[in-house]
């Protein structure tokens, strides 16, 4: 019901209709429960974001019922074949390293054309919308939580927050209390241009990264991060003259979209019947590429575990979803900080492509480890050593 001071009720209620409360209602929904959503915003909902799915992240929609061959036909995407770093700090010609997929493809897609496809799997659904609709407060009833926005009241058994770094929800449910590792600015810019790679190309230098993804035959996103506040699109290009010359006779096809990128470790995720997920539950910098795959594999976990009736377990899921991808970003973020590690590993990559592959094979789960990437981390560190 969307009358002003109208009542609803829903056996899950999603605040925050992102990729993370999309994922998180259609996993719901799948297991049989009756979901609704709520946010303050209306559809397309945009983000910057750097646009690329890793296969981790395919294989994690597809877990949520997605047909991948099916549903990615029909719609504007890129197919994309592997990892390129570039080092733009060299001396000489900008250091390159690369890896492939070892199996299949990952995707460029743009994010509004992705939260398209996800918004179109839940309404097929039956999952329930409401628009414009911002929550004011809740209070605890006899079962659940009663759900105030500015337009109605519902009803809900499980309350399900997926409203970002600043999540209501989590502030409400006293789930604040985290650890900040890394905070750092980013800056989105589409380019109407035929991509030169299949590559996610990721470009170093001492102001941060450039990410460039393909995400059609006659566009790229390029999506820059740094540790401090980029004035503007050619003030971040003048950072990566390599990217620069590509971009020469490119035409800018959207307008430059900021955002902030966040490391965060939430100390609780589940209060009761409440749970985070996404970036309201804590997040990895833009750095790892991974923030889509982890919101898709705990809408995943957190389904499993309301079909149960068992939410508390969804804090050691939560847990270990995030240890890997975090451990990774941490360890890239060394790299950012310190030109000189970062040239090394590089450098390292470069002469010994077979550690870059194996290591982007644990990343993106295809390659099991006991603690991730320990065989390529120590092969790495001792040429480090002893170069």
């Amino acid at each position: 019901m969307n009358l002003r001071n109208g009542r609803s009720a829903a056996e899950v209620l999603v605040v925050g209709a992102g990729p993370a409360g999309l994922a998180a209602a259609i996993a719901s929904a799948t297991n049989g429960l009756h979901v609704e959503v709520i946010d303050s915003r209306q559809p397309p909902i945009d983000k910057a974001c750097g646009e690329g799915l890793m296969p981790d992240a395919l294989d994690a929609l597809a877990n949520l019922g997605f047909n991948l061959n099916r549903d990615l036909c029909n719609i504007e995407n890129y197919l994309l074949s592997g990892i390129r770093f570039l080092n733009e700090q060299a001396t000489r010609d900008p250091t390159t390293a690369e890896a492939i997929f070892p199996e299949s493809p990952g995707r460029g897609i743009r994010r509004t054309v992705l939260h398209q496809l996800l918004l179109d799997r839940a309404l097929s659904l039956g999952v329930r919308f409401h628009w414009d609709n911002s929550v004011q407060s809740i209070e605890p009833a006899s079962t659940g939580h009663l759900v105030h926005t500015n337009r109605q009241i519902i009803r809900t058994r499980y309350l399900i927050g997926a409203d970002g770094h600043h999540s209501r929800i989590a502030a409400w449910a006293g789930l604040t209390a985290a650890t900040v590792h890394s905070r750092r600015i980013g800056l989105r810019q589409h380019y109407a241009i035929a991509p030169w790679t299949n590559f996610v190309e990721v470009y170093w230098s001492n102001h941060g990264q450039a990410y460039v993804t393909p995400t059609s035959s006659n566009e790229v996103c390029v999506a820059f991060v740094s540790n401090k506040k980029i004035p503007s699109v050619d003030h971040a290009l003048a950072h990566f003259p390599t990217l620069q010359r590509q971009l020469k006779a490119a035409t800018p096809s959207s307008a430059p979209r900021g955002s902030i990128t966040m490391g965060r470790s939430l100390r609780r995720v589940t209060a009761n019947n409440i749970a985070l997920l996404g970036d309201a539950s804590g997040s990895v910098d833009a750095i790892s590429g991974e923030g889509l795959a982890l919101c898709f594999r705990q809408a995943s976990a957190l389904a499993r575990t309301l079909n149960a009736d068992d939410l508390a377990s969804y804090q050691h899921a939560h847990s270990r979803i995030q240890l890997a991808p975090s451990l990774m970003s941490r360890s890239l973020l060394q790299m950012d900080r310190s030109p000189r590690l970062r040239a090394r590993v590089l450098n390292t990559f470069e002469r010994y492509p077979i550690l870059f592959q194996r290591l982007l094979e644990v990343h993106i789960d295809h390659r099991a480890c006991i603690f991730p990437g320990i065989d390529e981390l120590l092969a790495t560190g001792l040429h480090l050593l002893t170069s």
